[in-house]
């Protein structure tokens, strides 16, 4: 089964494209990679999950930003490359996450993208990785992930 009907199949919508906050653009190919500016979880209505992790929610609910900042990442994908069949493999991804200095598990919140990525593209999916914790993210955040891609010409 391909991206596209997987996406189909998990009935993700990827229409609510995100927009750039600042002087950046969402995505640059260049050549077969695709490099992705980093992402926040957007909901349906477009305004930003806020909170920080071990003191506004917990990692469960981190997890599940996680995963709308994969959701949102996927759109900015679809819309520069046009179909995500196309994708060859997801090759590296950067997560980071707001939480309080002694949360230890920021691997696991990261998991909620990472997830998805092997839900919707399977073997081709599984990527290199960076979770790393931050003293804070733009607009309070929980999750920001940025990654790399690999497309067909």
């Amino acid at each position: 089964m391909g991206a596209e009907q997987k996406i189909k199949e998990l009935g993700i919508d990827l229409s609510n494209k995100p927009r750039p906050v600042a002087n950046y653009v969402p995505a640059v190919r260049v050549g077969n990679l695709v490099f992705l500016s980093g992402h926040g979880p957007l909901k349906p209505d477009r305004t930003l999950v806020s909170g920080i992790v071990g003191r506004d929610m917990d990692e469960r609910q981190a997890y599940h930003a996680a995963r709308l900042v994969g959701i949102a990442a996927l759109a900015s994908l679809r819309n520069e490359i046009g179909n995500l069949d196309k994708v060859r493999r997801i090759v590296k991804v950067l997560g980071m996450v707001n939480a309080v200095p002694e949360f230890k598990n920021h691997p696991e919140v990261i998991n909620g993208f990472s997830d998805l990525m092997t839900e919707v593209f399977g073997d081709k999916g599984k990527h290199a990785r960076s979770a790393v914790g931050m003293g804070s993210l733009p607009r309070s955040i929980p999750v920001e992930v940025e990654m790399v891609v690999e497309v067909e010409d």
